[in-house]
């Protein structure tokens, strides 16, 4: 039995296994059919031999049914048994067979998809997180500082952590609050938090952010949160 390779080209053309979304049965049954990797003019049917053969070692554990590789086998359709060889001519011998087939093909592929959905549907949203630090300039060197720190911190919103925080000193004994926070990017918005603290005029003269990073991994919220507790813990 040997498989049809246009037919595989021409169906893998818009799809990575030959149903579902993950190898299965079906694209190993498919898989031994083919003797040697696929050439040039089969570059479809190329590339999934090279995939499926990277799960060589996975091939008896992959789950789903072989059935749907068979319309891809040039020898699937094979003859009856040599007690039904006068029935050859009926056109319609294996027409119920085939239709059998794709409707356990088409039942197996919605199958696959209702479960893949699921598990998408359980698989934890990841939250956007963003550590920033912001510069807050009092209006002089009279400026209580203390009290200033006071009134940013005591902004609170979901979303919004308050971390770690320096005086840095800019001229004429003046001393800007340094402070950095983790936000949810979808929760808090730089822009209006910057507005809040504006609003403690008797203070702050200006606000600037002066360093944005996106955690974009879990090393880097762990390291901005570490920063919190241990300002919270001082």
């Amino acid at each position: 039995m040997s498989a049809d390779l246009a037919k595989l080209e021409s169906h893998l053309t818009t799809r990575s296994y030959l149903e579902g979304y993950e190898p299965s049965q079906a694209d190993v049954q498919a898989f031994k059919a083919i003797p040697s990797a696929p050439g040039a003019e089969y570059p479809h049917v190329a590339r999934w031999y090279a995939h499926i053969k990277s799960w060589e070692a996975e091939h008896a554990n992959l789950a789903g049914s072989s059935k749907a590789a068979e319309p891809f086998l040039a020898g699937a359709a094979a003859a009856a048994p040599a007690g039904d060889a006068a029935d050859d001519d009926e056109v319609d011998l294996f027409g119920s067979d085939d239709e059998e087939d794709d409707a356990e093909a088409e039942r197996v592929k919605a199958e696959r998809v209702a479960a893949y959905n699921a598990k998408k549907a359980l698989k934890p949203k990841t939250v956007a997180k963003s550590v920033v630090t912001l510069d807050v300039k009092p209006w002089d060197d009279e400026t209580d500082m203390e009290a200033l720190e006071k009134e940013v911190r005591g902004i609170e919103q979901e979303g919004l952590v308050w971390g770690s925080s320096k005086l840095v000193a800019i001229g004429y004994g003046i001393r800007k609050l340094q402070i950095t926070l983790v936000i949810e990017d979808d929760k808090v918005s730089v822009d209006e938090l910057q507005e809040k603290i504006a609003e403690f005029e008797d203070y702050v003269q200006s606000t600037d952010v002066q360093a944005m990073q996106t955690a974009s991994t879990a090393r880097a919220v762990v390291y901005a949160l570490e920063e919190v507790h241990v300002h919270e813990g001082a």
